[in-house]
């Protein structure tokens, strides 16, 4: 529809893991499968699956799926709703994340104790003690040193001052699927005609650094509750507040856990070899405050589903706007460019309104307003799609892993024609996992650790 849709990062400690919603998805087996099929051995799911049980401390216990004794905390979405329940009566859940992903479950959330539990965490701030370790905030990478096409180290500005680090092994990037690809680019590494007219002399001709960028595009149908809902009634400002210190002072109460409840991994189709559509199910409406009568007002309480199209065809690219790394680059993510992913949106349309429609769900639902059923055809639901679709910020593949010639990184992470660089995030990423992604990066980022660390091991050796 000629929008500009926004393609928020986390720019903090912890990354979009600090301000992520989340949620907990590794994905489908045969993402990783497909990966291993394209090449990619060593990215099978039977080779990750050991690093997905190493991350996480899952609530239920170890299993031949799930880890016990991992620095992530992993637990099913505690929040109390009827709604939910009666959601859960229309379908039929289970573990997504252990044998079986297809089906309904409960949303699994990393939150330890009633707070959030991110990548800063759960690895970053356990590991502050040690010596070796410095963090800088408030700092910008302009360019990786390069001694002919080895990486040497980086230049950075921080404190009104510009800095030299030095690596006496490797430089690890993970600046994220925008900023890595733009980070090389800005370095000499990408495609040589594009950084000449940036005046960047291009050191490494890698055409597709930046290219493959995807994402997750979804649409929300959104539904008047009937009577009042537990969030509505929580989110009064004097019980809100009293709530908040307790969460805070206990990790036990209603702000230690979000109103979501239900995910559904599902086939638009049966082409489809594995789902292609993701619903995320919110037991609150997306606009809400804090309220007061006389001097706030409440919101309308309500509910909403978000339909996912997670196996996208649709590819875009990251390009420099400018050799200023203070400028943002530009994003061009050519979202719903193939007709297969309308196809699942406008499937996924269809089921959600069949499961908001069944008997369990009567007492709770006074209408949809919002496309509101006179949205229909075919044509109608495009429509919505078109006006409303909107990024659920899982970008990925700038960087994209593979065997081929083309590819940015090997199977090790290693960037093509440069010593000593690896990129360790999701921008390796050969295609999307199926699902929330936060989990994948983490895998990755474990058998980076692994890579890294067996690297450095051989070269102690020789």
């Amino acid at each position: 529809g000629g929008r500009r849709v926004e393609c928020a990062r986390g720019k903090v400690v912890g990354g979009s893991s600090s301000t992520n919603a989340m949620a907990f998805v590794r994905g489908n087996r045969g993402d990783y499968d497909r990966w291993a099929a394209g090449g990619l051995p060593d990215w099978s799911y039977d080779n990750l699956l050991p690093y997905f049980r190493k991350m996480e401390t899952w609530e239920g216990g170890e299993s031949h799926f799930r880890g016990g004794s991992g620095p992530l905390n992993t637990q099913f979405c505690r929040y109390s709703d009827p709604l939910i329940d009666a959601f859960g009566e229309a379908t039929q859940t289970e573990d997504y994340n252990g044998e079986r992903q297809e089906g309904f479950g409960r949303l699994q959330m990393t939150i330890r104790n009633g707070r959030r539990n991110s990548a800063a965490a759960a690895y970053l701030r356990p590991a502050l003690k040690r010596g070796n370790l410095t963090v800088r905030t408030g700092a910008l990478v302009e360019r990786i040193l390069l001694e002919g096409r080895r990486a040497t180290g980086v230049v950075y500005r921080g404190d009104g001052q510009t800095t030299t680090a030095l690596a006496r092994r490797e430089v690890i990037l993970s600046g994220g699927v925008i900023n890595s690809p733009q980070l090389m680019m800005l370095s000499g590494i990408g495609p040589a005609a594009a950084l000449a007219t940036h005046g960047i002399e291009p050191v490494v001709d890698l055409p597709q650094v930046g290219r493959n960028l995807h994402d997750h595009v979804s649409v929300i149908l959104m539904y008047r509750r009937r009577g009042q809902g537990p969030f509505h009634r929580m989110m009064r400002a004097d019980r809100i507040g009293l709530d908040f210190m307790r969460t805070y002072l206990t990790g036990k109460g209603f702000a230690g856990d979000v109103p979501g409840g239900v995910v559904g991994f599902l086939r638009s189709d049966e082409s489809r070899s594995h789902p292609d559509v993701q619903f995320l199910f919110t037991a609150a409406p997306l606009a809400a405050w804090p309220y007061m009568r006389p001097f706030k007002e409440p919101f309308a309480d309500g509910f909403a589903t978000r339909i996912v199209a997670v196996q996208p065809e649709s590819r875009g690219e990251v390009t420099l706007a400018s050799p200023d790394p203070a400028v943002a680059p530009l994003i061009h993510q050519n979202f719903l460019s193939s007709p297969r992913d309308w196809a699942s949106l406008r499937a996924g349309v269809r089921v959600a309104r069949q499961l908001a429609a069944q008997p369990a769900m009567a007492p709770f639902v006074e209408a949809e307003f919002f496309p509101g059923p006179a949205c229909e055809s075919d044509e109608q639901i495009d429509e919505h799609i078109r006006q409303t679709s909107i990024t659920v910020h899982h970008p990925a593949g700038t960087c994209r892993m593979g065997t081929d010639a083309d590819s940015v990184v090997d199977q090790s992470l290693q960037v093509r024609g440069i010593e000593a660089l690896r990129v360790v995030d999701a921008s390796v990423m050969p295609d999307l996992p199926n699902g929330n992604i936060n989990a994948a990066v983490l895998a990755i980022a474990e058998k980076g650790a692994d890579l890294i660390r067996s690297a450095a091991d051989s070269r102690m050796v020789a």
